[in-house]
């Protein structure tokens, strides 16, 4: 156990003393327990996690009731982001879609959570920010005092169909007639985890956070996706003529195939070269023997994205993220990193706007 996680067991003395602090990238029951949990995804994995404290420093911890010399029954996992800009506080997780606590036992859980809100309670962070789909029932929240956003929603799709059902399950216009139409015109389609493929990829991020008024998370982040992922993501691109038109990053864990980031060339979009890709990843995804493709997050008032999913026969999941202190006002927050994003990444060349993403996401994880 780090010195880290010591302290952080040392300050929470007042806490039952039946919950451990595990460092999951050191504890090889960590991926064990994952390896079997229902609910566990690939935001779970030491990978993830990995990728996470070499790009951002950030420091993953699993708080548990399980005792030390024993195999983990359950556990939450979290990030520790210390920021000068926006303080510290505790994520489960950062930059991941969702991330369900693995605690099986509602009485462990309410245990769990009182744990982390005495860190908040003693000033040592913010505020604690949860990210479940699955792992906690409707009555906590109010039971424990935390705060529901319910400004994000997940599309996922059943894979138990044959392709050619999943095929015509999806929209006629706007997904087959797109697919046929990238296969008429002949786009070349690549897939793998080589460094170049990952700079066209790169490449397309850039012109695409632009267009967005975003900058994008740094090249260093997707190099240690690569790296720590290893064959559980594939980087996808398609070309017409020789030149990138359109790209994702997909990822693979046990039985679900995650599409987690896109961009493309707006000047090609009637080619249909996203819609090529996504169908690619679907397949490959059956293939590999998943029993579902998460689509990954949208924010509800995004109408064209959440239309976008939808049209390929997915279902709406609805993905309350979790808040204490419940009047914490995350939304003076959001509006001011909007604001700041917004405002520093108009008009700058590339290199800037990479340089200004490394900097920003830091704090904003």
């Amino acid at each position: 156990m780090t010195a880290t996680l010591n302290l952080a067991i040392e300050h929470c003395r007042h806490v039952p003393a039946a919950v451990s602090v595990v460092d999951p990238l050191c504890d090889p029951r960590w991926s064990e327990f994952i390896e079997r949990h229902p609910h566990a995804s690939v935001f779970h994995s030491a990978g993830w996690l990995e990728a996470l404290r070499r790009t951002y420093g950030y420091e993953p911890l699993v708080v548990t009731t399980s005792g030390t010399d024993e195999p983990l029954s359950n556990g939450i996992v979290l990030c520790r982001v210390r920021s000068w800009a926006t303080g510290s506080r505790l994520v489960s997780l950062p930059f991941s879609d969702h991330c369900d606590p693995l605690v099986d036992d509602t009485r462990d859980l309410e245990v769990l959570i009182a744990f982390l809100k005495a860190e908040v309670e003693n000033g040592r962070c913010r505020y604690l920010e949860m990210r479940p789909l699955k792992g906690i029932n409707s009555g906590i929240p109010e039971r424990m005092h935390l705060k529901k956003d319910e400004a994000y929603c997940i599309h996922q799709l059943d894979l138990s169909l044959s392709l050619d059902e999943l095929y015509h399950k999806c929209h006629k216009s706007c997904v087959q007639r797109k697919i046929r139409k990238a296969k008429r015109e002949g786009l070349l389609y690549e897939d793998g985890r080589s460094e170049e493929l990952l700079s066209k990829f790169y490449k397309l991020l850039l012109r695409t956070r632009r267009r967005h008024q975003l900058p994008p998370q740094s090249m260093v982040w997707f190099r240690n996706l690569v790296d720590c992922l290893g064959e559980g993501l594939k980087v996808r691109v398609v070309s017409k003529g020789g030149q990138p038109i359109a790209g994702i990053i997909t990822t693979h864990f046990r039985d679900t195939g995650v599409y987690k980031y896109g961009c493309s060339d707006a000047r090609y979009h009637n080619l249909g070269g996203m819609f090529l890709l996504m169908w690619h990843a679907i397949q490959d995804a059956k293939a590999a023997g998943a029993r579902c493709f998460d689509f990954g997050r949208s924010n509800q008032e995004n109408e064209g994205l959440i239309t976008f999913k939808e049209h390929w026969g997915s279902t709406k999941i609805p993905l309350p993220y979790l808040l204490y202190p419940a009047g914490f006002n995350t939304e003076v927050q959001s509006a001011w990193k909007r604001w700041l994003i917004q405002k520093t990444c108009a008009y700058l060349p590339d290199p800037l706007l990479e340089t200004v993403g490394t900097v920003l996401y830091r704090h904003v994880g």
